[in-house]
């Protein structure tokens, strides 16, 4: 079961949700979702039936999904969230730079007014 576990986590992660949304969806509390996707507890069918139903999929095919492919699409786009990110880092890093230039030229025309 904990391959299922897994694949149930990457789809939620694949949809943004987190564990309290699902846990709300499904109406069921945290912990007892948390323990779904770590295969600490066995799935009975309607509970299958549900969480294939909030990921738009058949039980079957729920069951089949191929999550190594999922894994290297959700890995991409990982990747270029962090890159990204990294550029957003930069800029950040840029415009601090300039403010504190400018804080400086300011300051240099207080002193020298």
């Amino acid at each position: 079961m904990k391959t299922l576990g897994k694949k149930i986590r990457l789809l939620r992660h694949q949809k943004g949700w987190s564990q309290e949304d699902v846990a709300k969806k499904l109406d069921i509390s945290i912990p007892a979702f948390s323990k779904i996707e770590t295969g600490i507890t066995d799935i009975n069918l309607s509970r299958l039936e549900q969480i294939a139903t909030l990921f738009e999929m058949s039980v079957v095919q729920l069951l089949t999904f191929n999550d190594t492919q999922e894994e290297q699409k959700f890995a991409s786009e990982l990747e270029n969230i962090h890159k990204k990110l990294t550029e957003r880092e930069t800029e950040v890093i840029d415009l601090q730079k300039k403010v504190i230039e400018l804080f400086e030229e300011l300051r240099l025309k207080k002193v020298t007014a």
